[in-house]
């Protein structure tokens, strides 16, 4: 009986702390699982209150202890920093130049992440090329893309996640500390109802670690590969505007404004080309019908009706 009273108490810490995971995560504290544990290692020893007390006075030392041997490096070099970037070239080739920008990116231990390009002929061809480069590269490698052609426009912009990653480190030992406590007391269930439960507190712990794990591994690559956007133009072509109207009302307003503007200017185009066959042919079949018109109208001459003679009077 002790020791399912034991594993009784051990069983609602565990549902505790379960339900204030979220703040026990922002915090990156690892008491709660060192709390736990300690309790599971004396249950062979007295009370559960004194297994309890004995275990909370254990967790003090091992969270400082833990706390210090999680120090996060912030030093310069030490930081996490996203770089992206942009450079616009024109150049004399654009095929030519694209090739070029392959062979820096993979010269750099990087690699091309997207290829997209536009012939407009008569020299207007465009091409937009996408490049994850290392990040201990990214500025060397912008140099050397600049010495292509005629540089136009260049953009660079960093982003500094290092208290992301840290916080990200501390949640994922924190789960992993949870979770593995969690498997222990699975381990040791007594009953179905004690095994349901823990199967599925398990279960939620190893999504929750899954989805930690999973935003670090997307800030590691963001961090550890640069993406550098490289867009070429040839000497007759034009840049792409990144002005544009945002969609609302005032863009579909100034969208049919410009829409009618051009519709206008085609109607006068068409009618400028009409007016002299117009006039050639017009003027002439104007003349035709008015003059048969005129005719239609003018009256027909009255026929003369003979009268007949009357018949002489008698007179008496």
């Amino acid at each position: 009986m002790r020791k399912r009273g034991i594993f009784a108490v051990s069983l609602v810490g565990l549902l505790l702390a379960g339900c204030g995971a979220d703040s026990y995560d922002q915090t990156s504290s690892g008491g709660a699982p060192a709390a736990r544990e300690p309790a599971q290692a004396n249950a062979e020893g007295g009370g559960a209150a004194e297994q309890k007390n004995g275990a909370m006075a254990d967790a003090a030392p091992a969270e400082g202890k833990d706390t210090t041997a999680q120090a996060p490096d912030l030093r310069i070099d030490q930081r996490s920093i996203i770089y992206t970037g942009s450079i616009t070239i024109r150049v004399d080739d654009v095929n030519a130049a694209a090739a070029k920008v392959t062979g820096i990116a993979a010269g750099s231990g990087g690699f091309v992440g997207g290829d997209e390009r536009h012939s407009g002929g008569s020299g207007s061809d465009t091409a937009t090329i996408k490049l994850r480069i290392p990040a201990d590269k990214f500025t060397a490698v912008v140099d050397q893309l600049a010495g292509l052609g005629e540089e136009e426009n260049r953009g660079i912009n960093t982003e500094d996640v290092t208290e992301q990653v840290v916080d990200l480190d501390a949640r994922i030992e924190v789960q992993k500390a949870r979770l593995e406590s969690g498997k222990r007391l699975l381990a040791q269930a007594k009953t179905l109802e004690d095994l349901v439960m823990l199967e599925r507190e398990v279960a939620s712990r190893e999504s929750d670690l899954a989805a930690l794990e999973g935003k670090k591994r997307r800030l590691s690559d963001l961090t550890a590969l640069s993406t550098i956007t490289v867009v070429l133009l040839d000497p007759q072509a034009t840049p792409a505007d990144d002005n544009d109207e945002p969609p609302g009302f005032l863009a579909g307003l100034s969208g049919g404004w410009n829409a009618l503007v051009a519709s206008l200017g085609v109607l006068l185009t068409l009618l400028g080309a009409l007016l002299p066959w117009i006039i050639a042919l017009g003027v002439p079949a104007w003349a035709i019908i008015h003059f048969l018109r005129r005719n239609r109208r003018r009256p027909a001459p009255a026929a003369v009706v003979p009268v007949a003679a009357e018949a002489p009077t008698s007179t008496n």
